[in-house]
């Protein structure tokens, strides 16, 4: 068993949520300041800069967050804690998955929940239980090199415009 037990991330969450990501955990970079997608080269901010045409990565987390409520989108992980050395998802032992039976009372505008890859994909049929349309979406994590920044743009537009997330 890896190490001492893990902590994650607050949900980013409101009333009027439309899109929610849910990534698996956060990892070293993101525990470490408190927030979400905190490494410098995972492409989260960057894309959703490229979508809604702002430059997130040059805003102070807090006024990025203001962004995400303000436009829609919902951020949370599918492990509330775990034990695991390191970032990387295939680390993740002993994990607790997060209340997702709650998000109809918490975001009762939601309409679409997208996976931020592999891992969180894995939690994709409970997602789907509770009766949301679910997709799995390329990790925008800097392991995932196989897909280049424009690929990924490409699905998670995709995502956005599904949701109604690509207009102000």
């Amino acid at each position: 068993m890896n190490g001492e037990r893990l902590v994650g991330l607050p949900p980013v969450l409101s009333r009027s949520t439309r899109l929610l990501v849910l990534g698996s955990f956060p990892g070293v970079a993101s525990l470490q300041a408190q927030q979400y997608y905190g490494h410098p080269r995972n492409h989260f901010w960057p894309l959703l800069g490229a979508l809604w045409g702002v430059d997130l990565v040059a805003l102070p987390y807090r006024q990025r967050l203001a962004q995400v409520r303000r436009r829609g989108l919902g951020l949370w992980d599918i492990y509330a804690s775990c034990r695991r050395q390191g970032s990387l998802d295939q680390a993740i032992e002993d994990a607790e998955v997060n209340d997702l039976a709650g998000l109809r009372r918490r975001a009762p505008a939601l309409r679409l929940v997208v996976h931020n890859g592999g891992e969180s994909a894995r939690a994709m049929r409970y997602v789907a239980a509770l009766g949301y349309p679910v997709l799995r979406l390329p990790s925008t994590s800097p392991a995932n090199a196989s897909w280049s920044f424009e690929r990924k743009l490409g699905a998670w537009r995709a995502a956005f415009e599904q949701a109604g997330l690509l207009n102000p």
